[in-house]
């Protein structure tokens, strides 16, 4: 029996279990798992090589074996208030001069800064579609008439 295998073995099963525990997003619980198999291997006796084999097989057959029902399982980003803006309309309250000039709109009664998608002009009163948002900015385009 190596001992110096089986402190290995156990530090990496302590490591991958902690990280998991940590990130909550299934990035190391194959290596947990083939690196118990492993210290259970070293415990036995079993030769390093064999060790380092059955960690590696085993690591790639779960990853292969598991990664798209775990992809299934994530949750996907929830969307947030300011996302269901994206698609709505909104009126320009300071123009819109150009690509690199910020306007001001407003949606609901909350006033927000504007910006150009393509870079044109949108002068004051004229509706407008968002496209995207930005940090705090909208990110707008005239309504075609």
């Amino acid at each position: 029996m190596d001992i110096g295998m089986i402190v290995i073995w156990g530090i990496l099963l302590i490591g991958t279990v902690v990280l998991e525990l940590l990130t909550e997003q299934f990035v190391s619980i194959w290596f947990s798992c083939s690196s118990l198999i492993s210290l259970l291997l070293a415990t036995l006796g079993a030769p390093k090589w064999a060790q380092l084999s059955v960690f590696i097989a085993v690591s790639i057959i779960l990853l292969i074996a598991t990664r798209p029902l775990v992809n299934k399982l994530k949750k996907a980003p929830e969307r947030t208030n300011f996302d269901m803006n994206i698609g709505r309309t909104a009126l320009i309250t300071d123009p819109i001069h150009s690509a690199d000039s910020n306007g001001r709109a407003i949606i609901d009664g909350v006033s927000w800064i504007a910006v150009s998608a393509d870079g044109s002009s949108i002068e004051k009163g004229e509706t407008v579609k968002i496209i995207d948002i930005s940090g705090a900015k909208l990110i707008v385009s005239k309504l075609e008439a």
